[in-house]
């Protein structure tokens, strides 16, 4: 496990439906330091909500990259995330996976069955991402969605047979609150907290994650 947090100050990030982008993004950065880069936003036309990249059929509307180097922008300087955001203050938060976490996304309702299992079994699991496609992000220690094929084999499953996917480098989670379109806003489902500032290790966390799916099939 790793320490992803700074310290005493890392007390429970609350829910951040109603906190400025500006100010979370700086939490992120600042607390648990992770690397954060702004990503597009939404805009208001007619009534209606746009993606800032200008496509109507964007499939994250406000909620994805806007360059092609947008890894090597992702930074945990404060002052950098400030400015980010005083320039764009409705831009998405954006977290790159592969650096201080991986993340292992399973369906929301096998998702909620494993944070129950872990419950049940002692385990403290890392921050939960809620998003609004019914999915639910697990935070583990970077390298994880490596490890994931050969742990799933290892516990008698095979890895196409579950919706258990995952996220490392060069890919990256939308954090809350950042909105996607009209489908609302990415939550936490176990916000980072002092209890969590410890990632678990994908083998940690695997084995509840394929038996929630197992079940939820």
């Amino acid at each position: 496990m790793t320490d992803t947090s700074a310290g005493p100050a890392a007390a429970q990030i609350p829910h951040q439906r109603a906190d400025p982008l500006l100010e979370t993004a700086v939490r992120y950065a600042d607390e648990r330091r992770w690397d954060v880069v702004a990503g597009s936003w939404l805009e208001t036309a007619g009534g209606m909500l746009y993606c800032s990249c200008g496509d109507d059929d964007c499939p994250a509307p406000g909620a994805h990259p806007t360059r092609p180097d947008w890894a090597a922008l992702a930074t945990r300087s404060v002052r950098a995330v400030r400015g980010m955001w005083q320039r764009r203050p409705t831009a998405s938060i954006l977290l790159p996976t592969g650096r201080t976490f991986d993340t292992l996304s399973v369906p929301e309702s096998a998702g909620l069955l494993a944070l129950a299992r872990m419950e049940r079994m002692g385990l403290i699991p890392g921050p939960v991402i809620r998003t609004v496609d019914g999915r639910t992000e697990f935070f583990v220690l970077p390298g994880g969605s490596a490890k994931m094929p050969d742990l799933l084999r290892r516990l008698g499953w095979y890895p196409a047979s579950l919706d258990l996917t995952s996220l490392g480098e060069g890919r990256y989670v939308a954090a809350p609150p950042s909105r996607v379109g009209t489908r609302g806003a990415a939550q936490w489902a176990c916000p980072p907290s002092v209890a969590n500032r410890w990632l678990p290790d994908a083998e940690e966390v695997v084995p509840a994650l394929a038996y929630a799916c197992g079940r939820d099939r």
